[in-house]
C-alpha cells in the first residue's frame, strides 16, 4: 500500500506531541502546589486562626483572607468589622446584613452552632481589618466602592495597598475614584519614613489639595515631627486648608442665610399684599400657613392609605388644595368679621387673635395636639456638594418654590385685572371706588389671595418644621419684621428685607447664639424705622395719604 509508509509517520508524530503533552501537564501539576497553595485553602488556612481566640492569631487570618484573593474575603472582613463572625469548633461562620447565616469557607447557607464565640477585635485590630478591606476592594467594578476603598486606605495609610493603587491608577478613568487613589497614595507616601523627600513634599501638597477635615488632620499629625522643605509644605498646607475652611464656613452661613429668607418670604408675601391694600393687621396669618401645613398631612394620610405607590405625588398635589383651603377661610374671615371693622386697626388686631386662638383650638380638637409626621418625597431627601457647601435637596427646592411663588404673585399683579384693581385701591382707594372698582370685592379677593399664599407657605414648611397646632406661632413675628423692613405693600421690599433679615440672623448665630442674635436684629430693625418709617422701600398709598 503506497500510503502505509505516510501513515507511520503521522502515527509516530503523533505519539511523540502526546507524551510530550503528558509529561508537561504532570510536571506542572507537581511544580503548583509547590510555587503557590490554591485560593481556597489560603482561605481556609486564615479562616483556622479564627479558632485560636487570640488578637495575634486573629490579626495573621486577616492577612492571610486578604491575600487568598477569595470571593467570599470582604464579605467575611465585612462581618468581623461588624462583629458578625463566629469561630467554633464545627468552623467559622458569619451572618449577612439581614441575618442570613452561611459558612465562610464554602459560602453556602447554614447554622451557626451554640459554641460558636463572636471573633473579638480590638481598636488596633479594627484598623487592620478596614486597611485590608480597602485594599481588596480597590480593584472592585463597582466605581462607588474603589472611592470607598481608596477612602479606607486613606485613613488606615497601609502601606501594603500602595502596589495595587500604583497598578490601578494608569487605567483608571473615572475621576473621582482617580482622586480618591491620589488622595490615598499621597497619604500613604507621606507616612512612609523611608520614601525620598520629594516624593513626601509631592504627597503633602496633593493631600492640601483635597482640603477636607481628613486631609488637614493627616497633615498636623507630621506638622513639626519632620525638618526642613518637607515641614514647610506641611505648615503651608495646614494654613491653606484653615483659610480654605473658613471661607466654606462663611459660604454656609450664607446658604443657611438665603434657606431662611426664603421661609421668611413664603410666610410673609401673604401678609404683605393684605397688609398694604386692606390695612389690617391680621394676627391670624400663622394660623393660614398651620392650615396649609394640615391640608398637606391630610393629602399625604389619603395617599399613604390608598395610594402608597403615589406617595411622591402628594406634595404636588397639596399645593392647591392647600391655596384653595386657606384662601376659603380667608375670605370667610373677611367676610364674617374683617369688613366690619375697617378704618380702626386695633381692633382687627384684637378681632384676628381671637380668630388664630379658635383656629388653634379647632386644630387640636380634630388633629390632637401632638405634632405630625409629614415625609419628603424621594426627590426632596438627601444633600449634594456644590464648590464645598453642603446643599440639602429639601431646602433647595424651597428657595426654588419660593421664588416661583413670587413671580407668579407678581405676574398676578401685573397682567391680570384683579391684580390691576389691588394696585388701584393700595395707591388711593376713594379714586378706585369712583372709577367703579368693587373695593369689598377687592377687599375679600385680596384678603382670600393672602391666605391662601400662606397656606401654600404652609405646605413648605411642613418640611422643615413640626406640624403642630403652634406653628403658625412661630412665624407671625417674623412675618411682621419682614413686611415693616421692607415697605408696607411692596413685594419686591418684602424679598429684599426677607433675604436681608435670613442671611443677617444667619451670620450673628455663631456669634450671639441663636437668642441673643434675634433680639439684636429687633433693636436694629427699631433703630431703622425711627429713621425710615416706611421702610426700605416706600410705597405710596392709601394709608399714607390719609
Amino acid at each position: 500500500m503506497p500510503f502505509a509508509p505516510l501513515l507511520r509517520f503521522f502515527m509516530l508524530c503523533s505519539l511523540v506531541v502526546l507524551s510530550a503533552l503528558a509529561l508537561a501537564t504532570t510536571q506542572a501539576q507537581a511544580q503548583a502546589p509547590a510555587a503557590m497553595p490554591a485560593q481556597g485553602e489560603r482561605l481556609a488556612a486564615g479562616l483556622e486562626r479564627f479558632k485560636a481566640d487570640s488578637f495575634a492569631d486573629t490579626e495573621a487570618a486577616i492577612a492571610a483572607i486578604a491575600a487568598s484573593g477569595s470571593a467570599q474575603g470582604v464579605a467575611i472582613l465585612s462581618a468581623l468589622a461588624d462583629r458578625r463572625l463566629f469561630a467554633g469548633a464545627a468552623g467559622v461562620f458569619y451572618r449577612d446584613a439581614a441575618g442570613q447565616a452561611f459558612d465562610a469557607l464554602t459560602g453556602q447557607p447554614a447554622t451557626i452552632p451554640a459554641d460558636a464565640a463572636m471573633v473579638r477585635l480590638n481598636n488596633r485590630l479594627r484598623n487592620v481589618v478596614q486597611a485590608a478591606l480597602g485594599t481588596m476592594t480597590l480593584l472592585s467594578p463597582d466605581p462607588a466602592q474603589r472611592v470607598r476603598a481608596a477612602e479606607a486606605v486613606f485613613r488606615s495609610r497601609d502601606a501594603s495597598a500602595l502596589v495595587t493603587i500604583e497598578a490601578a491608577l494608569p487605567s483608571e478613568q473615572n475621576p473621582r475614584v482617580r482622586r480618591a487613589f491620589e488622595e490615598a497614595r499621597a497619604a500613604i507616601l507621606l507616612s512612609s519614613a523611608d520614601a525620598p523627600e520629594a516624593l513626601r513634599i509631592a504627597a503633602a501638597r496633593r493631600i492640601a489639595e483635597a482640603g477636607d477635615n481628613d486631609a488637614i488632620s493627616l497633615l498636623r499629625q507630621f506638622s513639626g515631627q519632620t525638618t526642613g522643605g518637607l515641614n514647610a509644605v506641611i505648615n503651608q498646607g495646614i494654613l491653606s486648608i484653615e483659610q480654605a475652611q473658613r471661607i466654606r464656613a462663611w459660604g454656609q452661613t450664607l446658604w443657611f442665610g438665603i434657606s431662611l429668607g426664603s421661609v421668611l418670604l413664603l410666610a410673609a408675601i401673604g401678609l404683605a399684599i393684605t397688609f398694604g391694600v386692606m390695612g389690617v393687621i391680621n394676627m391670624a396669618h400663622g394660623e393660614m400657613v398651620m392650615i396649609g401645613a394640615y391640608v398637606t398631612f391630610v393629602v399625604q394620610e389619603l395617599f399613604r392609605n390608598h395610594a402608597p405607590h403615589l406617595l411622591d405625588w402628594s406634595l404636588p398635589l397639596a399645593i392647591p388644595l392647600a391655596f384653595v383651603t386657606a384662601g376659603l377661610v380667608g375670605i370667610a374671615i373677611e367676610r364674617g368679621v374683617i369688613r366690619f371693622l375697617y378704618g380702626r386697626p386695633l381692633e382687627t388686631l384684637l378681632a384676628t387673635f381671637g380668630i388664630s386662638l379658635v383656629l388653634q383650638q379647632a386644630i387640636r380638637t380634630w388633629f390632637g395636639p401632638t405634632n405630625r409626621e409629614v415625609s419628603a418625597p424621594s426627590y426632596m431627601a438627601g444633600s449634594f456638594e456644590f464648590v464645598g457647601l453642603q446643599i440639602t435637596y429639601g431646602r433647595l427646592w424651597i428657595v426654588v418654590f419660593t421664588l416661583c411663588v413670587f413671580a407668579a404673585l407678581l405676574l398676578v399683579l401685573k397682567a391680570t385685572p384683579l391684580g390691576l384693581q389691588m394696585r388701584a385701591v393700595t395707591q388711593n382707594r376713594r379714586m378706585a371706588s369712583a372709577m367703579g372698582i368693587r373695593t369689598r370685592f377687592v377687599d375679600a379677593m385680596t384678603f382670600g389671595l393672602g391666605s391662601g399664599i400662606a397656606g401654600v407657605a404652609g405646605v413648605a414648611l411642613s418640611q422643615i418644621d413640626n406640624v403642630s397646632p403652634n406653628l403658625g406661632q412661630s412665624y407671625i413675628i417674623d412675618s411682621f419684621m419682614v413686611v415693616v423692613f421692607g415697605g408696607v405693600g411692596n413685594l419686591w421690599g418684602t424679598l429684599v428685607a426677607a433675604f436681608t433679615l435670613g442671611v443677617a440672623n444667619k451670620m450673628l448665630e455663631p456669634f450671639a447664639g441663636a437668642v441673643l442674635g434675634k433680639i439684636i436684629i429687633l433693636v436694629l430693625l427699631i433703630l431703622f424705622i425711627q429713621k425710615r418709617p416706611r421702610g426700605l422701600f416706600a410705597l405710596k398709598g392709601r394709608a399714607i395719604e390719609q
